[in-house]
């Protein structure tokens, strides 16, 4: 049976009560895929009034008790919820709600005086099973978590904690339960358990782990004894994003708790597997922190710049310079053996590596005489060296500093491992954006255009945002500005895949509703096969992905608008007038079953058409209505150039890098006066086939384009005979001259659409598309609400 083993349900919620994330173990406990609530009111799969719900939860960052939810099949389903109120560095807050769905049987209890030691001892303690899901909790764990038992059982520590410190101690008691030894986490879990929690596996009497114990800060221990056998204590390290900043932690932390003198010298390409250890050869590293006491004064350190040492005076080698060490030097060595070795100053060949290496010259200036050179190691890699080196007064390092020193490099090898792994994720993603959005705009008319793209400066990642310009038929326009859901590499292959759709989508010339509602068509097909593959892939497929397509029309000077949940386009029309457009929102993409309408409105020749995305308006230090009253600031002040007025205003909306990804688009409208469009109505009749002919040919002249006017004779004459032959009255023909295109249009009210055939060499008919395919630039056919037209580009 699918519940008989014990699993979690969650779902993330944001500040208006929308569901924006989904799980596969909350889809197993009330039947819903995340492709039919994502996007949609959490209070919709309540069994009660939601306005209780909310009521408990104003003003609180966490919240346990029993909720009545509404099943799939319509079971009432009385479930006990965790839900913590979180907020991101960039201060977007929203809630996560968990749930564990447990076995229905009680957890292990012990003897009498087991379970009154358990319940009643003074540390605070819990039992975690081999699954890492909580099974005990004693009175102190209880009371130091403030969550009942019941609260938390079945859950992972990172449910009940959702924090960096839950995430380490999940860490850890991985580790012990895989290591079989006791380990040791760093970081709060509560303030009633201090900064170190220790794991320790519990056995049955054949060896074999069967739990681990989590166990808090002794009540009054000594903070020297914490300090000893810790490296918790005191600024935390391997916490950044930036490995430049995450060798500086290091040292921060080191100096002058550890040692005197304290510097990271990296790796260009870090070495793995058996390229870490083996004889000593002449290493290449890079100067990434230095740190140092000067003499009984405070630490001084490097920030990118040659750094002193003492008095701060320069020492040949700053951050971010190239270090050589000799195959015999300290760090060549220590990299070779990989593990920490110790030194003193006074061997002549040390002395000797300080006093004509530039990359030793701190040691040297510095008068240490005791030096220990730890490697940097993450996940099986080697990165650099730190080296860590004392004044004659402290003395030599003694087994506890080794210990320390190790745990500290492990901590900061992590962090820049972790940086270096961000670094290059972000460096690919944006490669990848950059190689999906527009790399020139288009040459059109009917528009002058401008455009923005500001990727987001978080550790999320780059998202998916994207903007796009597509010239369409009849000198047409269409404008694209969307947004997927989520960061990083996932996000920009599917804003990729979503733009190429768009553009085929728009090659056919489907009308802007009609292409949403294919447009998410897809993103459901997109989203099942994911899904598929990765079900826990909230996001699989663009789910809550949202666009706005926009198709602009120079001879009618109207614009036609459709919406799938993205912001309105803000207008400015010739007087200096700002407003939005009123366009029904119509629902994210991948949400199904729901209508998307286009609206049709005329602007005059002259005005601005703003597009965005909602990073724009979403900057921390003002509220939305702020954010609006200053683009439309922005919009309506008269600027030289379109190029100017997004500057302004991302200038006006931006005080700091932005939290998610911005695009923005502005097109000014140009329009295609009379004098550059002729059209004419049509008999049905074979013979009016050199009318039409005459007609072109004179209007040619009046432009001024003679001499297009043969292949524009064959092409019209081809085009008003199919349409007498295979459609339906009326006929019109259209020919528009667009700076240097000329385009023909032939319409009838037949819906058929023309292809070309081969023809046999016998046959009387069937070459004219294949005469005008070789004649026209390109060519094609644009369906009407009633019948269609067909379409020959010339370039003049």
């Amino acid at each position: 049976m699918e519940r008989q083993s014990t699993y979690t349900a969650t779902a993330t919620i944001d500040d208006r009560g929308i569901l924006t994330g989904w799980s596969e173990g909350a889809r197993r406990l009330l039947g819903y895929d995340s492709s039919v609530v994502v996007g949609r009111p959490a209070t919709a799969l309540l069994a009660t009034d939601g306005a209780a719900v909310r009521r408990a939860l104003a003003g609180r960052t966490r919240w346990n008790g029993t909720v009545p939810l509404r099943h799939q099949d319509g079971r009432l389903l009385e479930l006990g919820v965790l839900a913590h109120r979180r907020t991101s560095d960039q201060g977007v807050t929203d809630w996560l709600a968990v749930s564990a769905v447990t076995p229905r049987t009680q957890p292990p209890r012990g003897e009498p005086l087991e379970e009154w030691t358990f319940l009643q001892s003074p540390f605070p303690l819990a039992v975690f099973d081999t699954d890492l899901r909580l099974v005990r909790a004693n009175r102190r764990m209880e009371h130091a978590l403030a969550l009942p038992e019941a609260a938390m059982r079945g859950l992972r520590l990172t449910h009940i904690v959702p924090e960096s410190a839950g995430e380490e101690a999940d860490r850890s008691m991985r580790l012990a339960l895989e290591s079989g030894g006791p380990q040791e986490a760093r970081g709060c879990l509560a303030p009633d358990l201090g900064g170190t929690t220790v794991l320790t596996p519990l056995k049955d009497a054949g060896g074999r782990v069967r739990a681990v114990c989590l166990s808090g800060q002794q009540p009054g221990q000594d903070s020297a004894t914490r300090q000893r056998a810790s490296a918790d204590s005191g600024p935390r390290v391997g916490t950044v994003a930036d490995q430049a900043r995450a060798a500086q932690e290091l040292g921060e932390v080191t100096v002058p708790r550890l040692a005197d003198v304290m510097v990271v010298d990296l790796l260009d390409s870090p070495r793995t597997g058996e390229e870490a250890g083996g004889p000593a050869d002449p290493v290449v590293l890079r100067r990434a922190a230095l740190r140092a006491l000067p003499d009984g004064g405070g630490a001084t350190h490097g920030t990118g710049t040659s750094t002193g040492v003492g008095t701060g005076s320069g020492i040949g080698i700053g951050i971010g310079d190239a270090v050589v060490c000799p195959a015999d030097s300290p760090p060549a060595q220590c990299l070779a053996a990989a593990r920490p070795l110790l030194y003193d100053t006074a061997d002549p060949a040390v002395a000797g590596w300080a006093a004509l290496d530039p990359g030793a010259a701190w040691l040297h200036t510095s008068g240490a005489r005791a030096l220990l050179a730890v490697p940097l190691l993450a996940q099986g890699t080697t990165l650099g060296v730190a080296l860590f080196a004392r004044h004659p007064r402290r003395g030599a390092f003694g087994p506890e500093d080794l210990r320390l020193a190790e745990e500290f490099t492990a901590k900061a090898a992590a962090g820049i491992q972790q940086a270096r792994t961000y670094s290059k994720s972000r460096t690919t993603t944006m490669a990848l954006q950059r190689s999906l959005l527009p790399h020139t705009l288009p040459d059109q008319a009917a528009l002058e255009i401008a455009t923005r793209y500001l990727p987001a400066a978080t550790r999320a990642g780059v998202g998916g945002d994207w903007f796009d310009v597509i010239p369409l038929s009849g000198a047409r326009v269409a404008l694209v500005v969307g947004d997927v859901v989520g960061h990083g590499m996932r996000a920009s292959a599917t804003m990729g895949r979503l733009r190429t759709a768009v553009r085929t989508l728009a090659d056919v010339d489907l009308p802007a509703d009609e292409l949403l509602t294919h447009l998410d068509d897809l993103v459901l097909r997109l989203a099942a096969d994911e899904g598929s593959a990765d079900p826990a892939a909230d996001t699989a497929g663009g789910i809550g992905t949202t666009c706005l397509y926009a198709v602009y029309d120079p001879v009618s000077r109207r614009c036609t608008i459709a919406r799938a949940g993205h912001p309105p386009p803000a207008v400015v029309t010739p007087d200096g007038t700002v407003r939005f457009l009123d366009v029904p929102a119509g629902p994210p993409l991948g949400l199904g079953g729901l209508p998307f309408e286009a609206v049709e409105t005329e602007l005059p020749e002259g005005s601005m058409l703003a597009l965005y995305t909602d990073g724009l308006l979403e900057a921390r230090d003002h509220d939305i209505d702020e954010a609006l009253d200053k683009m439309f600031h922005a919009l309506g002040r008269p600027a030289k150039s379109l190029e100017s007025v997004c500057d302004r205003v991302l200038t006006e909306l931006l005080s700091h890098r932005p939290d998610d990804d911005i695009a923005l688009l502005v097109a000014r409208t140009r329009a295609l006066h009379a004098d550059r469009v002729a059209s004419w109505e049509l008999d049905n009749e074979p013979t009016v086939v050199s009318v039409a002919r005459r007609y072109a040919t004179e209007q040619l002249t009046t432009w001024g384009l003679d001499e297009a006017a043969f292949p524009t004779e064959l092409m019209v004459s081809e085009l008003v005979t199919n349409a007498i032959r295979y459609g339906r009255p009326p006929i019109q023909l259209r020919l528009i001259h667009q700076d240097s295109k000329l385009i023909c249009e032939v319409y009838d009210s037949s819906g058929t659409t023309p292809h070309m055939r081969r023809a046999r060499i016998f046959d009387e008919g069937g070459r004219g598309l294949l005469l005008v395919a070789q004649l026209a630039e390109r060519w094609g056919t644009r369906h009407d609400r009633v019948g269609k037209t067909v379409w020959a580009e010339q370039s003049l």
